[in-house]
């Protein structure tokens, strides 16, 4: 039976990250935040690929530019220097799951009217996006854009416009929004970085030569010379600017970041809550080898995001490790769609395997996810071909069973193969050996962190916010797949 359709757009078959944030305010810095911005979106770019963005500001003015493309390709040298010196910036990274891929939903984005005006970076997904444009739109806003990072910027503009301060503007703006949001802000002399309540998507606070930093990953502080500071707690609004760092917390009425920012997402040097990834990857490896262990020659990852947990379940199973399948590291996530007679080789196009280690042997891959279930079909064809003998796929994390109203790009239950077939139905579709999932508790074990501090609501089902997501109201959405309904 065929699983599904292959959207060749993107071959690796993962769900996709929002956006990267970030921003500093530095007045030593004045003059270089530009170029210390490109390598702090440098650092993010994993999490998001479609569009680059720096804004750059004196406290009185505000210049930025955008564009569709890499980091590296939006900014060069001139680029980078035409931006006007000031001592706040605002960076971001973007693949759309709210708003078309269009440059008009690149950030930063401007929003104001009159004499108040923001530029604002986002990370996550509103769940109440279209009601929320609704009421703005009644109170007068028009928008060019689709993306829900204008509704919040609109909603802070409101309470500025009232008089308020920009913490307590922002806190009360927060009341009006419900979902994912990690933000930066400039307003006028301040960079501003708040966080909702649950804390869904990660935002790191640095300190740097006469200021401060905030960025998406604590990757992006380190590539900039910032000295980690503490993370924004969930609820908290922290206001950067010459009087220093001012808190407006608000209580958290649960804490959820998402287990996929430790399954996939964030890159393995990143640091939450004082722990590093890598260990959180490796230690799943080593516990899916004691849930599924199996006699094997060779331990294989899927790179790059499956190589700290592949290292794992060999180092706790005893059967060597090796890299069987190399990954060509120039390719983007978007390519000239292949002809239907080359489809087969999409796969091709980011791995390609090394007969000298899998040749004749029973190989175990490991891997973060399997989504869809196309590129883990086309994976384990490559091996065979390769000559493995056995083909034992295991999987660093559960099943995939609901979509994501968060900011992950998978939205619909008919995309998820694990919400449609068993773990055996999936095995016979991908034509493994075998196949096995590291359980919900194991998965959550390996963060080290507590499993209600924790969102893990495209596993289990518990979603930490009533309700579902009016965002997909807002447009046609391509999916990459469709699985047909058992």
């Amino acid at each position: 039976m065929d699983v599904l359709q292959q959207d060749y757009r993107d071959t690796d078959g993962k769900p996709k990250e929002a956006c990267g944030v970030f921003g500093i305010y530095s007045r030593e810095l004045a003059g270089e935040l530009s170029q210390r911005t490109y390598f702090g979106l440098y650092a993010l770019q994993h999490r998001g690929q479609e569009s680059a963005g720096i804004a750059i500001s004196d406290g009185e003015r505000t210049t930025a530019f955008r564009d569709m493309g890499l980091v590296s390709q939006v900014f060069d040298g001139p680029r980078l220097a035409a931006l006007e010196s000031g001592h706040i910036a605002l960076g971001h990274v973007r693949y759309s799951t709210t708003g078309s891929a269009s440059w008009e939903n690149a950030q930063p984005e401007f929003v104001g009217r009159g004499e108040v005006n923001v530029a604002v970076a986002h990370n996550g997904n509103l769940v109440n996006a279209k009601s929320l444009r609704e009421e703005l739109a009644e109170e007068g806003f028009k928008f060019n854009s689709t993306s829900d990072t204008t509704y919040i910027a609109a909603a802070a503009v409101r309470e500025l416009e009232r008089g308020r301060s920009v913490g307590e503007a922002v806190r009360e703006a927060m009341h009006r929004l419900s979902g994912a949001y990690s933000v930066a802000m400039i307003f006028r002399d301040k960079l501003v970085a708040f966080r909702d309540p649950h804390g869904f998507r990660p935002l790191a606070i640095g300190r740097i030569d006469g200021g401060y930093a905030v960025s998406s990953e604590t990757c992006g502080l380190d590539i900039i010379g910032a000295e980690f500071l503490r993370e924004v707690e969930p609820g908290e609004v922290v206001v950067m600017d010459d009087d220093g760092l001012t808190s407006f917390r608000s209580e958290s009425p649960r804490r959820a970041l998402c287990v996929f920012e430790y399954v996939y997402f964030a890159r393995p040097d990143s640091r939450f809550d004082g722990s590093e990834v890598a260990g959180s990857r490796h230690r799943m490896g080593e516990l899916l080898a004691d849930e599924a262990p199996v006699e094997a020659d060779v331990v294989i990852p899927v790179p790059d995001s499956g190589m700290m947990a592949a290292i794992g379940y060999s180092q706790r199973s005893g059967i060597p490790y090796a890299e069987g399948l190399i990954k060509n590291r120039y390719v983007g996530r978007t390519f000239i769609q292949p002809s239907d007679g080359m489809r087969q080789l999409g796969i091709r196009l980011k791995l390609n395997p090394l007969p000298s280690v899998i040749e004749g042997r029973r190989v175990v891959v490991v891997d973060d996810s399997i989504v869809r279930g196309n590129t883990s079909r086309k994976l384990v064809e490559l091996l065979f071909e390769a000559g493995a003998k056995e083909v034992h796929f295991r999987v660093s994390s559960p099943p995939i069973t609901g979509p994501c109203y968060y900011g992950i790009d998978m939205d619909s239950p008919d995309q998820l193969v694990g919400a449609n077939y068993t773990v055996g139905e999936i095995r016979e579709q991908i034509g493994a050996t075998t196949l096995a999932y590291l359980s919900t508790d194991a998965m959550v074990a390996a963060t080290e962190q507590p499993k209600d501090r924790l969102c893990r609501a495209c596993f289990d089902g518990e979603y930490p916010t009533t309700g579902t997501s009016e965002k997909f109201a807002l447009e046609n959405r391509t999916h990459h797949a469709t699985i047909p309904s058992r």
